[in-house]
């Protein structure tokens, strides 16, 4: 009853071809504006290419001040740190001597450890260590505070009242990592201790990428 309507390849062509071009440009528009001023490509507010900061080169890496009874803590965390840096950004750890675009400080505050499980004969079971640092990383070149929060702009004082307002102190960022270990499967303090050191360098050069 009905006719089979044959429509020319050609003709198929020439519909087809003005679509895919326009398509074509509308997704080059597209993708052209997603690009950001960093060279970063943003799209639907993900962000694809480096999630460091591409301004920053070098950091230095002091070693970590230690305010606990645990001697030893501060050069294992701070080589777990360094290690952490090398191996997960693209950021260049230099010597203390040298210059550096940024510089990455720590303060061990706190190391403790607590019992988790006791066997019959009253021993050691299970337990875990604790422990917390408080981190600085700031940029050498404009002496601001990397690990703290943006800031709100000060706010200027108005004619009615003259006095300027205060600006609030650098704050350290604290971060604390728990490790647990048992004894009977030959773990120490000393491994749970060290394993905690990991994860704070984990914890701390996690921090690191956009926006701290």
């Amino acid at each position: 009853m009905f006719r089979n309507v044959m429509i020319p390849t050609m003709h198929l062509k020439q519909i087809a071809q003005p679509n895919r071009r326009t398509a074509l440009l509308a997704l080059a528009a597209f993708l052209s504006g997603g690009c950001a001023s960093d060279n970063n490509f943003k799209l639907l507010g993900y962000q694809v290419g480096p999630v460091h900061d591409n301004h920053i080169r070098t950091i230095r890496v002091p070693i970590f001040k230690n305010r606990t009874y645990r001697l030893g803590l501060e050069d294992d965390l701070t080589r777990a740190v360094i290690k952490e840096i090398e191996a997960k950004t693209p950021y260049k750890v230099v010597g203390g001597g040298q210059s550096a675009d940024t510089e990455l400080e720590g303060i061990i505050i706190s190391s403790g450890k607590n019992v988790i499980n006791r066997n019959q004969l009253n021993e050691v079971r299970e337990a875990e260590t604790t422990v917390s640092v408080e981190i600085y990383w700031r940029d050498l070149r404009t002496g601001e505070l990397l690990s703290q929060p943006k800031k709100k702009a000060p706010q200027l004082p108005s004619a009615l009242d003259p006095t300027p307002v205060a600006t609030a102190p650098d704050k350290p960022l604290l971060v604390t990592s728990t490790a647990t270990f048992i004894p009977e499967l030959g773990q120490s303090l000393n491994s749970s201790q060290l394993k905690s050191c990991e994860k704070l360098a984990s914890q701390i050069v996690g921090m690191m990428e956009n926006p701290w």
